[in-house]
């Protein structure tokens, strides 16, 4: 059974810094898109960053320049590095496959709050 489990997530005041971790157990993510997606209460979940499995990334305009989506294929992990954090980055983030077509079973995500 596929499984993928966020963590890295916590409390953060505006301009800080926070690394998310997105591991998988029971499918091998090498071979797929990998994203990171956010949804704040009341919103819709949103696409932050992709990359695909030979790293080319792609970022949401909102996160560009302080947001760093990498992965470690031997680890089986994706990894969200975010920088300058503001409070409107505030929400619950996921990784999972892109795109829609390709998405497995969501984790229970991590929660990011950064305080103003």
């Amino acid at each position: 059974q596929v499984q993928l489990v966020e963590s890295g997530g916590g409390l953060v005041q505006a301009g800080g810094s926070l690394r998310l971790s997105c591991a998988a157990s029971g499918s091998v993510l090498s071979s797929y898109t990998m994203g990171w997606y956010r949804q704040a209460p009341g919103k819709q979940r949103d696409l932050v960053a992709r990359i695909t499995s030979g790293g080319i990334t792609v970022y949401a305009d909102f996160v560009k320049g302080r947001f760093t989506i990498s992965r470690d294929n031997a680890k089986n992990t994706v990894y969200l590095q975010m920088n300058s954090l503001k409070p409107e980055d505030t929400a619950v983030y996921y990784c999972n496959r892109w795109p829609s077509t390709s998405i497995i079973p969501w984790g229970q995500g991590t929660q990011v709050t950064v305080s103003s």
